[in-house]
């Protein structure tokens, strides 16, 4: 099978345990979404809380740190279009690890669980979907809790 992901450590140390869990999660979106016939892959920033705040300044104007960040190159009407000969990223997610095992902790649940979502939250960002509208965030959620149930990552499990 082709790579579906490509994985950047900055200014954090590179963890092979972290890249297993994203690549895990990011071939199920994958498969559900059926997009493994395209060769698009997702590129996927693993970061500092300095430097998600740096880039959330950056390119949202919003001078604070945050857990994940999602970055789509396409929109979400063309997506179904993408079936290109070379190889493109879906867009750019960057996640905070100090936030996941913050929050991990203050929900309750296991580290793998928590970048589990953030990974499957910022795919579906960069799918097009969102969480502003009740209709949208109901969307949006039961898609993640599809990925996240078929992988067996739930939060009983902990």
């Amino acid at each position: 099978m082709r790579n579906l992901t490509q994985i950047e450590f900055l200014d954090i140390e590179e963890d092979e345990e972290y890249s297993k869990i994203i690549e895990k999660v990011v071939e199920k979106c994958f498969e559900e979404e059926n997009l493994l016939r395209t060769h698009l892959y997702l590129s996927v920033i693993l970061t500092t809380p300095n430097q998600i705040q740096e880039m959330n300044n950056t390119y949202r104007k919003i001078n604070k740190a945050t857990d994940v960040l999602s970055f789509p190159m396409f929109e979400k009407e063309e997506i179904p279009n993408v079936i290109n000969e070379i190889e493109e990223p879906l867009g750019d997610i960057v996640i905070s690890i100090e936030k996941v095992k913050e929050q991990a902790e203050e929900y309750g649940h296991s580290f793998e669980r928590e970048l589990a979502y953030m990974v499957v939250h910022g795919f579906y960002h960069l799918m097009g979907y969102d969480h502003i509208e009740l209709v949208d965030r109901t969307e949006m959620r039961e898609k993640e809790e599809t990925i996240l149930k078929k992988l067996n990552i739930t939060r009983g499990d902990e």
